[in-house]
């Protein structure tokens, strides 16, 4: 079978999948004795920023009778960036045959990373020049995810520590040392909340919508996805990871170092994550504030299973769970229906993903992949 028939055949049942979804949790919105087209409407309009009326901004953008609201549009594509970076995570470490449940914990550590990098000069004004200032506090957060990944990935391929067990661990660790240093060490003194003080203006992600959480940030992201899909398919490190995921005895045979293969996997894997928390912080809180990872590391399972673990369909993949959980707050303020039913949609789009994946996390005998030419 082609490589372009097997994507045509996953976008297939992820459509499917979202399909089933969305009527299921139409249903039960009907039987809740909500209407179910108004929900979904609502749902639409806070997702997209599309409204009936005139333009009630002066940013906003005729459209026949309606209008865009830019700024609503601009918040609902804010929440893709961490979805994005988190789902990429989860996907590097599926492809290379490993669980990571611990993108939560890796954006967290990330997070905290970049906001202290992000206060070198915060009490004066300028004292690091923007083009450096920013790139150093995002890889700030990137190498300390990485660290932090590339441990699970250590204790995996030294002592055979299930990957599951050990990200799970280092979450807990992770956001629970990053709270006891916020409470202390790095704590605003001039708040009551578990915050730090705002990071430097120069590591400041600029607003592209004014007053909106939508930054150059959406585009790393992208740019991420297409780097991470170009690495898998296209090169020698790539076929590694896909010759262990397939079958780690077999690539041993062949010469290929399973343990560096995982440390590497499981490095990259928290490094994305790690960004994610670094990219939140500059462009969304300009500080790090406790709990600021949210649920995006457990988010981001469901955007990899829904991409079929590729780059290309996780920018799909996170601009529907995105939208989703944008327009979930629009559906509870308009319609009163209650926003948790966006939660029900994503879960019912899990189990119908989730289930063709089964086999792939269990031992499988397949044949190497072709190495790249």
């Amino acid at each position: 079978m082609s490589e372009a028939s097997t994507h045509s055949g996953g976008l297939k049942r992820s459509l499917l999948s979202v399909t089933f979804g969305l009527v299921a949790a139409g249903i039960l919105i009907q039987l809740s004795g909500y209407n179910a087209l108004a929900a979904y409407g609502a749902l639409w309009t806070g997702a997209t920023g599309l409204q009936a009326g005139p333009a009630m901004g002066p940013a906003d953008i005729t459209i026949g009778t309606g209008h865009l609201d830019l700024f609503q549009l601009a918040q609902s594509l804010a929440t893709i960036t961490p979805l994005l970076l988190c789902g990429l995570a989860v996907a590097v470490g599926l492809r290379a045959g490993l669980f990571n449940i611990g993108a939560q914990g890796q954006m967290t550590v990330g997070a905290l990373a970049a906001a202290s990098v992000g206060l070198i000069g915060s009490s004066v004004h300028g004292a690091l020049p923007a083009l450096i200032h920013v790139p150093l506090t995002i890889a700030a957060g990137a190498v300390v995810g990485a660290a932090w990944g590339g441990l699970a990935g250590l204790l995996k391929a030294w002592r055979g520590v299930h990957e599951v067990i050990s990200t799970i661990m280092l979450n807990f660790i992770g956001i629970d040392l990053a709270t006891y240093l916020v409470s202390h060490n790095l704590r605003d003194p001039h708040s009551q909340n578990l915050q730090t003080t705002t990071i430097a203006p120069s590591a400041l992600l600029s607003p592209i919508v004014a007053h909106s959480n939508l930054t150059v940030g959406l585009f790393l992201a992208i740019a991420a996805a297409i780097g991470m899909n170009y690495l898998i398919s296209r090169t020698s490190a790539g076929f590694m990871v896909r010759a262990v995921g397939n079958n780690p005895e077999a690539a041993e045979a062949n010469g290929i170092s399973t343990g560096r293969t995982l440390l590497f996997t499981m490095a990259l894997s928290g490094g994305l994550a790690g960004i994610a928390g670094a990219l939140e912080v500059m462009g969304v809180h300009h500080r790090y504030v406790d709990g600021l990872a949210g649920s995006y590391g457990f988010d981001g399972i469901a955007v990899a299973l829904l991409a079929g673990l590729s780059g290309g369909g996780a920018i799909l993949s996170a601009i529907f769970f995105g939208l989703l959980a944008s327009g979930s707050d629009s559906m509870q303020a308009t319609i009163s229906v209650p926003a948790p039913v966006a939660v029900v949609v994503q879960a019912i789009v899990i189990i119908f993903v989730g289930v063709r994946y089964l086999p792939f996390l269990r031992k499988r005998e397949i044949p190497l992949p072709t190495p790249p030419s």
